[in-house]
């Protein structure tokens, strides 16, 4: 990359951290069997970063038939020699974190934000020995019944571009720390940090076959992944839509998938809440990754007596977000390329002609700094009615959507008013009120007067209603990625 005013020690040589315009299979790294390759851009300069292979049906053939060869002895291995081997991936993660982040904020786009994705590793690791059966009542002394917990086999992980560093730990661990191995399909606007991560794998002496990578278009090599007879069990990562996609291709062969979907999660403030708490939260939870993040607080359910002074702080901190290239100090970078731009452009305009008030933002960033990038201000909207597409559908974007409430019941009501049920964030003093909403939100995770990720630790992720179902990033998690086979043993001679 050449860009004018662009650091050296912002771009990375990837020549030098793993094979160009290869993927992972077998342990080898090896182009498409058709030859063709994708471009990887930079959503900020659109410049390219690298090639990867535009692997397809007979890439995926390969990666499966490898899997399965690497399964019998992975299956077989000593949990606590299993565990040794992820911690090693940890570690190397650790090393690498530079490296791994930057990665990811070039091909995504976004500022750095260094999480710690190694935990979740070394979380699920540490129980990879615990993962227990259970015994179960006879009918006579002589009789033994139990049950076992086995792996599936070989499992189909499918990958989300807004966030490959951290999601693909926590969806790859439970099916490794359980014995089965992987076949995973990066999205193709951003596979280089998967790409990345398996080869530290490998690197950790995670054995050929165990983890394999398939680069593509999700309608050549995702759909030949999610067809894959030879696939047991699928973990997908992305919008509703897809979701339905990939169930319906893994129905085929009577897969079961884990789903983490979309979300269209509020941020509900009550008159008695600590907007000084409260607003920065809100603020950082939406323009985070550009609003690119299933769990962005996206709806803002704000009891009427305190929203016009909600609105205002909100509008201030917006007007003070700063903007840029992924290596500068920034809060904010682009959108993930022009189509997603385009995408949640035309979101801002159906809010506009659906009656609601634009605050603040609602265009692209223009400028010779902005023009090559996907740069979109970040948006307010008030008087947002809960029929607005804006306040029902994910805009994955920058754009926060206010809608007043008068009654307790009223903001429970438009909290559960959307199809998504992921996240929900509440803002109050009143304790009895935290228990209620607790019990009655519809979400998989429910946060008081805090934002998501703070506080607590093994938080399993995943939503009720169209957000999934299933469960990631918690030692709760693992069994989903286990069988159970009831054993009897008469013992008489």
């Amino acid at each position: 990359m050449a860009a004018i005013g662009i650091p050296a020690e912002a771009v990375l040589d990837i020549a030098a951290l793993f094979e160009d315009s290869a993927h992972l299979i077998g342990g080898k790294w090896v182009p498409a069997r058709s030859g063709q390759t994708i471009e990887v851009l930079n959503p900020a300069t659109g410049e390219l970063i690298a090639k990867v292979p535009r692997g397809d049906k007979a890439d995926v053939d390969d990666a499966v038939a490898a899997a399965a060869a690497a399964f019998p002895a992975w299956r077989d291995m000593n949990p606590i020699l299993r565990a040794e081997l992820l911690m090693k991936w940890a570690n190397l993660m650790d090393k690498y974190a530079v490296e791994i982040d930057l990665l990811e904020c070039m091909e995504v786009g976004h500022p750095s934000m260094r999480p710690p994705i190694a935990q979740s590793i070394r979380t699920a690791a540490g129980a990879a020995d615990k993962v227990l059966a259970t015994t179960l009542p006879t009918m006579s002394d002589e009789t033994l019944g139990l049950t076992l917990r086995e792996p599936f086999g070989v499992t189909g992980i499918l990958i989300a571009w807004n966030a490959p560093g951290p999601s693909l730990p926590k969806r790859l661990v439970g099916p490794l720390v359980t014995g089965n191995t992987a076949v995973i399909k990066p999205a193709e606007d951003a596979p280089l940090t998967i790409l990345l991560l398996m080869k530290l794998a490998h690197e950790a002496g995670i054995p050929a076959g165990v983890v394999n990578v398939v680069t593509g278009y999700g309608l050549e090599a995702g759909e030949a992944l999610t067809r894959h007879p030879g696939v047991r069990k699928y973990s997908f990562t992305g919008s509703a839509e897809t979701g339905r996609k990939v169930l319906e291709a893994a129905a085929t062969h009577l897969a079961p998938v884990n789903l983490e979907l979309g979300g269209k999660s509020p941020q509900i403030v009550f008159a008695d809440a600590d907007l000084d708490r409260a607003v920065p939260a809100i603020v950082a939870g939406i323009i985070g990754n550009a609003g690119q993040a299933c769990a962005a607080g996206s709806r803002v359910v704000v009891e009427r007596s305190v929203k016009d002074e909600l609105v205002a702080r909100l509008k201030e901190s917006f007007e003070k977000v700063t903007v840029g290239y992924w290596f500068e100090k920034v809060q904010m970078g682009p959108l993930v390329n022009a189509k997603q731009e385009q995408r949640v452009l035309g979101y801002i305009q159906s809010g506009i002609d659906e009656g609601a008030t634009l605050v603040i933002g609602g265009k692209k960033m223009t400028g010779p700094k902005w023009d090559s990038g996907a740069f979109i201000e970040p948006t307010i909207f008030d008087d947002v009615r809960p029929d607005m597409k804006i306040a029902q559908e994910e805009i994955f974007g920058p754009v926060l959507a206010v809608l007043a409430f008068d009654t307790e019941a009223e903001a429970l009501e438009m909290a559960n008013g959307t199809k998504y049920g992921l996240v929900s964030f509440l803002w109050t003093k009143d304790a009895g009120r935290a228990v209620r909403f607790s019990h009655r939100v519809e979400a998989g995770a429910v946060f008081v007067n805090t934002f998501m990720g703070m506080g607590a630790l093994n938080i399993p992720a995943g939503g009720f209603k169209s957000s999934g179902y299933g469960r990631i990033s918690s030692t709760e998690s693992l069994l989903e990625w286990t069988q159970v086979k009831a054993v009897v043993i008469d013992g008489r001679p």
